[in-house]
């Protein structure tokens, strides 16, 4: 496994947290994706350091939220520079090492895609998501005749280190979690496990979906 983070603390948490699990995580920090010369040499670094791309996972993300009345330019080319141009880079520079093993793209984008939200002003992240939903599509008509399949993960309320503050806030706890229908935050590893079978054999016939896991959110 190959990884980066803008954060070279983060990344060697992360690194220690798989090293725990046997495993061994690869590449460096920090690295900005959001820079496409630093996108390039990531990729190239993992190609020149392992010979193949099998699964890009396209997990890096980073926004700013507010009401679109008093939402700064600045504020809305920040998110889609960090929530869109970073995985267009990423998935560019990998695109042919990937149909050279006829890999898998997974790219993350978010139940805001589908979505607004009462809770707070996601107007340039809605419009990210979105954006990779859409992204995802078009790449699995274009990977299929090269063997590359394409889908987005569209996940809900998840509880990470980032969204702890709003799980130990009662009121911002019930408001985000207002409409879920398992009444409580997904997990990450619920997430993992999802994206390990669509890169696996198994999701063969698999390709340009986008896959919801929000505990019911948009069910009604």
């Amino acid at each position: 496994m190959v990884g980066c983070d803008v954060n070279a603390v983060a990344h060697g948490e992360t690194a220690a947290l798989l090293h725990a699990e046997g495993l061994r995580l690869y590449g460096q920090a920090p690295v900005d994706l959001g820079d496409h010369e630093q996108a390039r040499a990531w990729v190239e670094a993992a190609v020149t350091e392992h010979g193949a791309i099998d699964i890009l996972y396209n997990n890096a993300s980073a926004a700013r939220f507010g009401k679109v009345s008093e939402f700064s330019i600045e504020d809305w080319h920040y998110t889609i520079r960090n929530e869109v141009d970073l995985l267009f880079y990423t998935t560019k520079y990998a695109w042919d090492h990937l149909a050279e093993r006829r890999g898998v793209i997974i790219n993350v984008s978010s139940t805001a895609a589908w979505g607004g939200s009462k809770v707070a002003g996601i107007s340039a992240h809605a419009a990210a998501k979105g954006a990779v939903v859409s992204f995802t599509r078009q790449l699995a008509v274009e990977g299929a005749p090269l063997g590359i399949r394409a889908v987005s993960l569209s996940p809900g309320f998840i509880a990470t280190p980032g969204t702890a503050e709003f799980l130990e806030n009662p009121v911002a706890r019930a408001a985000l979690l207002d409409g879920v229908l398992m009444d409580r935050p997904g997990e990450p590893e619920e997430v993992v496990a999802l994206a390990l079978f669509l890169a696996s054999s198994e999701a063969s016939f698999v390709t340009g979906s986008d896959f919801v896991i929000d505990g019911g959110l948009l069910a009604i």
